[in-house]
């Protein structure tokens, strides 16, 4: 089996929404942060702050406001992996 980087990313960041009371079935790459996963706006940030720190990226607040699911945040940490 092959792991790639997106399959590590989205692997932490279901591991990351787990940890914060959501259901891991919920996790899906069409789901939406707020409306289908629950999460808070503080909720949110917190969840960019744990992965800047665990990739080594850094997240802009435009960025984070523009972001609503959970493959749009897949895809921001590897667009910012890839600029590393």
């Amino acid at each position: 089996m092959n792991t790639t980087i997106t399959d590590v990313i989205f692997d932490r960041l279901k591991e990351i929404l787990t940890e914060k009371g959501v259901a891991p079935t919920a996790v899906r790459p069409d789901a939406h942060l707020i409306r289908d996963l629950g999460l808070d706006s503080l909720d949110t940030v917190d969840l960019m702050m744990e992965l800047e720190q665990e990739f080594k990226i850094r997240i802009t607040d435009e960025q984070m406001n523009q972001t609503r699911t959970v493959g749009q945040v897949a895809e921001l940490v590897l667009r910012h992996r890839a600029d590393c």
